[in-house]
C-alpha cells in the first residue's frame, strides 16, 4: 500500500462460521416419508396376527409351555393369549375373550396406538407414548394380580385358557 491510498474496511459477514459441533436441523418429515417406522411395527402386529391364524396354538407343543405355568402350575395373566388371538382371528370373539380376558382390549389398543402414531407422522409431528398416572398404573396392577388369582381358584374357572 502507498501512503495516502485508503485502506478498504472488512467486509462484514452476516452468517456466522458454522459450527461443527453443532446438530444439524433436520427437515420436518411429513406424509409417505415419515411413515416408515409406524408401517413396520403395524407389519410385525399383523404378521404375528398371521402366525397365530395359521399355526394353531390350541395344538399341544405348537408354541411350547408357559413358563409360569411349566414352574408353579398356575395361570398367569398372559396364559391363553395366543389361543385368545387365534380365536380373535377366526372371528370367535367369544372364545377370544375366555381363553384371555386381556386379549381384546390389548389388540383393541395396539391398533388405536399404531392409528395414532400414524396419523401423528404424517402431519410431521413425534409419536405420542401413552401416559397414565400412578394412581391408573397400581389400579392396573392390582387388578392384574386379583385376575391372575380369580383364574387359578375354583371361582375363576370361568377364566382359565380355553
Amino acid at each position: 500500500m502507498e501512503i495516502g491510498q485508503a485502506v478498504p474496511e472488512p467486509v462484514a459477514h452476516t452468517d456466522p462460521a458454522p459450527n461443527p459441533e453443532a446438530p444439524a436441523e433436520r427437515a420436518k418429515r411429513t406424509g409417505l416419508r415419515a411413515m416408515g417406522w409406524p408401517l413396520v411395527a403395524a407389519g410385525v402386529g399383523i404378521g404375528a396376527a398371521a402366525l397365530l391364524h395359521f399355526r394353531d396354538p390350541h395344538r399341544e407343543g405348537s408354541y411350547g409351555i408357559c413358563p409360569v405355568y411349566a414352574l408353579t402350575g398356575f395361570y398367569c395373566p398372559g396364559c391363553g393369549g395366543m389361543r385368545g388371538m387365534h380365536n380373535l382371528t377366526d372371528g370367535r370373539i367369544l372364545d377370544a375373550v375366555h381363553s384371555n380376558l386381556l386379549v381384546l382390549p390389548l389388540v383393541l389398543a395396539f391398533v388405536l396406538w399404531i392409528g395414532d402414531w400414524s396419523l401423528r407422522a404424517w402431519r410431521g409431528e413425534p409419536m405420542r407414548l401413552p401416559r397414565i398416572s400412578r394412581t391408573t398404573m397400581w389400579m392396573f396392577i392390582a387388578l392384574l394380580i386379583g385376575y391372575t388369582v380369580l383364574r387359578n381358584t375354583p371361582w375363576g374357572t370361568w377364566l382359565t385358557p380355553v
